[in-house]
């Protein structure tokens, strides 16, 4: 997996994978669980297959301004 994206929130991070989702690249938030465990550690990060990258990354900067 790679790290196309680190947020400062999980909603953020949610938003974003739901962002990749919408246009066919599944992600995936590995800090998603031990955030609901152990409170907030850092980023939340936002990983897709190392075949989608490229995809995901193009998708994430487009929606940036």
């Amino acid at each position: 997996m790679i790290t196309v994206a680190e947020c400062a929130s999980p909603e953020e991070a949610e938003v974003l994978q739901s962002l990749l989702a919408d246009n066919g690249v599944a992600s995936y938030l590995p800090d998603e669980l031990s955030v609901q465990f152990m409170g907030t550690l850092g980023g939340h990060r936002v990983q897709v297959a190392e075949a989608n990258e490229e995809s995901a990354r193009r998708i994430l900067a487009a929606k940036d301004p």
